[in-house]
């Protein structure tokens, strides 16, 4: 039984490549990857670009592709790149994705490779920033494919690489995001089994990952409404429909549908109120009234069911006062629930508790931001999980948030997410699997 117990002390990946000596996860290789993923990022960091934009960003990443004689397509939902690598032996077809776009914000921290990139947005000139961590996603995805392309002939089916802009929406007028890579055809030719993909977290600590097992982030549903009414004079407003009034009494109903229609043991969910906008006189009852907001789920039956109560009080509401309303929901693109398949995940939990240590793979409650991997998700099975990117010397609290111009993250944790991709597109490939 010798032979077992050396066996089994194996790292995974050695075993998942028929135990070749010195190979993909040799730790002299990883640290010499980690040095190139960190200066990627960095160069992505002082290089921002917005969505759709991404033009500099997707030249670069087709370039590395191409070095590594991976199969490279450009041009995909506008600055889209994809990458195919066949490996020598064939198998599943295991999707991982990266985002490219950062935001317009101006960043105040103060690094060598901090942003000075401005440009115009919305007809305003801003500063733009890597504020989200995409530029880290990138990267490690970068590094991934370099860690697995010298590999391909022992490796069981196909990998596909997918770069994707707009994550954090495409630009008034334009399509883009992940709905327009899975409408043009990313998820097929050759099509996808499953779909792996991560999100670093300034809040998590570094070298750690969280992980949930359905919806792990919320749907995100954008509305507006017009409420019209008739105007006529503030000091006689019998003279015509209120819809200032009326709003109002829509909004505050609008809160009853979290507090008295949905069973919130389940999961939680938010309707808010964003902005309202009517009137121009302090003695003059206007014609209409528009107010936006947006709404988050975690489960895609109570999106369905959120929607449609919505639409219920927001036009009894309004009958009642004699107004009509016009409702636009969702106002723009939608993006689903991020759901991890529970299956997937109970398959590939051993792989992250290997990677990074048992103690240091976590669940973690979901978060009401979302996330357009959702869309990948709604076709094939996936798994979306974070990595921690907090510094040791922050506080939880102290960390700043995402979006925020101060936003920061510990490059020391990227080369996990390195492995922890690659270990999982490996392991599902050769069929190691979970209970």
């Amino acid at each position: 039984m010798k032979w077992l117990c050396w066996l089994l002390s194996i790292p995974s990946a050695y075993v998942l490549l028929y135990a070749l000596p010195s190979t993909a996860l040799d730790q002299a290789a990883l640290e010499g990857l980690e040095q190139r993923v960190i200066a990627w990022r960095r160069d992505f960091h002082q290089h921002p670009e917005l969505s759709n934009r991404e033009f500099r960003t997707a030249a670069r990443v087709a370039t590395h592709l191409r070095s590594l004689n991976i199969e490279v397509t450009t041009g995909v939902a506008h600055t889209g790149v994809v990458g195919i690598m066949r490996g020598g032996h064939p198998g599943p077809v295991v999707a991982l994705r990266a985002d490219m776009d950062a935001l317009p914000v101006t960043e105040t921290v103060d690094l060598p490779f901090s942003s000075r990139v401005r440009t115009t947005y919305m007809g305003e000139e801003v500063g733009v920033m890597h504020a989200c961590g995409h530029d880290a996603h990138t990267a490690i995805l970068m590094g991934v494919a370099e860690l697995l392309s010298s590999h391909r002939e022992q490796m069981r089916g196909t990998v596909k690489f997918i770069f994707q802009p707009a994550e954090e929406g495409a630009p008034e007028g334009e399509e883009g995001g992940a709905n327009l890579m899975v409408q043009q055809g990313v998820l097929e030719s050759p099509a996808v089994d499953v779909i792996f993909g991560l999100h670093v977290m300034s809040d998590i600590a570094v070298n750690t990952i969280g992980y949930r097992s359905g919806g792990i982030m919320a749907s995100s549903d954008d509305f507006r409404v017009i409420v019209r009414g008739s105007s006529s004079h503030a000091s006689a407003p019998w003279g015509g429909i209120d819809p200032i009034t009326t709003s109002a009494h829509i909004i505050t109903n609008l809160q009853t549908i979290v507090s008295r229609n949905l069973q919130l043991t389940k999961a939680p969910a938010v309707v808010s109120v964003g902005g309202i906008r009517g009137g121009v006189r302090n003695n003059i009852i206007p014609d209409e009234v528009e107010f936006i907001g947006t709404i988050r789920t975690l489960e895609p039956d109570m999106r369905d069911k959120v929607q449609q109560l919505f639409r219920q009080k927001v036009t009894l509401v309004a009958d009642s006062m004699g107004a009509s309303v016009q409702i636009s929901l969702p106002h723009g693109l939608g993006y689903p629930v991020t759901y991890n398949n529970p299956p997937l995940v109970n398959e590939m939990l051993p792989i992250l508790q290997q990677a990074a240590g048992s103690e240091n793979v976590r669940v973690v409650d979901p978060i009401t931001g979302s996330e357009d991997f959702s869309f990948y998700a709604q076709r094939v099975p996936g798994f979306f999980f974070f990595l921690g990117g907090r510094p040791p010397h922050f506080s939880k609290e102290e960390a700043p948030s995402h979006h925020r111009s101060d936003f920061y993250i510990d490059e020391s944790g990227f080369i996990l997410g390195v492995k922890a991709l690659a270990d999982m597109t490996l392991a599902y490939q050769n069929g190691q699997r979970g209970d």
